[in-house]
């Protein structure tokens, strides 16, 4: 079971992720992140993983089908909140090098907003 909600506050568009993500669910993360990156306005997108419990490869996968498109708009995304057992399956699989994974929301907010040199 998963449930999907977007936020925004400021300029950041948050995705809170909650249940799990699988072959099954992962359909609907992937139709959520399509409506951030097919919208113009959007620049940031925060990722809430503190109620995300189990993904898998369905799951990854979707995140990076995402990472040359979002880089192509210019869309920043940074992901959050992971528990040790989610946040292994990113670091074993190498995505934690492929994408930006933090901590804590206040975190999120500032690496978003980093100026790339």
């Amino acid at each position: 079971m998963i449930n999907i909600i977007t936020q925004i506050e400021g300029e950041d568009h948050i995705l809170m992720v909650e249940g799990d993500v699988d072959a099954s669910s992962s359909i609907h993360l992937d139709e959520a992140l399509t409506e951030l990156a097919n919208d113009d306005l959007v620049k940031f997108i925060l990722v809430d993983g503190t109620q995300l419990n189990y993904i898998s490869s369905a799951g990854l996968g979707v995140f990076m089908s995402y990472i040359d498109d979002f880089k192509s708009k210019n869309i920043k995304m940074v992901i959050y909140g992971l528990s040790e057992k989610v946040m292994n399956v990113f670091q074993i699989l190498g995505l934690d090098q492929l994408m930006t994974i933090v901590s804590d929301k206040q975190e999120a907010k500032e690496k978003s907003h980093e100026v790339q040199s």
